[in-house]
């Protein structure tokens, strides 16, 4: 559907993209570029690789040249913040920017510029997060465990682990581990956790206890040969009702084979892909985002066939 879509490309097609490093392995042009043919829309959507040393010039490129809106991917999410012009309460709420928007100004007041002429207008990029409220929902509907009250161990601290771990926090976790490579790094969003959520018990290192959520939001699994993220030897994954690994390709990775082995359930990355996308995209176009078509190209994308 996507590859039809994008032969009709014409002067007056509006733009749209995600930038990442690495970025070959991303589904998100296929599941916005369904949509955008779904709803009539002359737009397309592109995925970028960009170097992390020019993530601030690539985001004036795209402003400058018309774009509507960006997704950002590994390992953009934490450093966007520096970049955009204006941040929405979301990603300063969860301390990433998972989606920019460009805005222009009309009679003092700032819209999307999908959604009206921006011709000779000043415009601007605001940074959204759109990642927290999608992983939430995920859990929920893939893994069917309710965050709330659970016991969860976080590997990872960056962007996209960031958002989690505030969010965790925000919808009411009992209690929440942080295991990362650099520990300084998961200390401080320990501490941060502590005192915004002081009722939220977080600690740094692996849990004495069981846990029902073990969530992956660092990106080993992502390349071939990559190492689990998870010491097994330190915490088995027999101890874990459920493992989410945001990875969605490979859409099977070695931690959700060594967790399925070990009777957990089980789930990746694209049901958090598919909510993300979704929000992003209505936040470009103003119209309700078609759920099922980009679940539909994901499921396509990923699987090979609607999932």
């Amino acid at each position: 559907m996507a590859h039809g879509y994008l032969r009709h490309l014409s002067a007056g097609t509006r733009l749209c993209a995600v930038f990442g490093q690495p970025i070959r392995h991303s589904a998100s042009p296929a599941m916005h570029n369904a949509a955008f043919e779904a709803a009539g829309l002359d737009w397309a959507y592109v995925a970028c690789e960009v170097d992390p040393t020019y993530l601030g010039e690539a985001i004036t490129g795209a402003r400058r040249m018309g774009f509507c809106g960006l997704n950002l991917t590994v390992p953009h999410k934490l450093e966007a913040i520096e970049w955009v012009d204006e941040l929405d309460e979301s990603a300063k709420a969860w301390g990433a920017v998972n989606t920019v928007a460009f805005e222009a100004e009309v009679d003092g007041e700032w819209f999307p510029v999908g959604q009206i002429d921006p011709t000779g207008r000043a415009i601007r990029s605001k940074g959204y997060n759109t990642d927290a409220d999608a992983l939430i929902r995920a859990l929920k509907e893939d893994l069917r465990i309710e965050p709330r009250s659970a016991r969860v161990l976080l590997l990872g601290a960056g962007g996209a682990a960031r958002a989690a771990a505030l969010k965790l926090a925000d919808e009411g976790v009992l209690e929440l581990w942080l295991v990362n490579r650099t520990i300084p790094k998961a200390q401080e969003l320990a501490t941060e956790i502590s005192h915004r959520y002081p009722a939220v018990t977080v600690d740094v290192g692996y849990p004495e206890s069981d846990v029902e959520i073990i969530l992956n939001g660092t990106s080993l699994g992502l390349k071939s040969g990559d190492p689990l993220p998870l010491d097994v030897d330190r915490f088995p994954l027999e101890r874990a009702d459920g493992v989410y690994d945001m990875i969605y390709r490979p859409a099977v990775t070695p931690l959700l084979t060594a967790a399925h082995a070990a009777g957990c359930q089980t789930a990746n990355g694209l049901g958090m892909l598919l909510y993300q996308g979704a929000a992003a995209w209505e936040l470009w176009t103003g119209r309700q985002a078609p759920i099922e078509v980009m679940r539909e190209a994901l499921g396509r994308e990923v699987y090979g066939g609607p999932r």
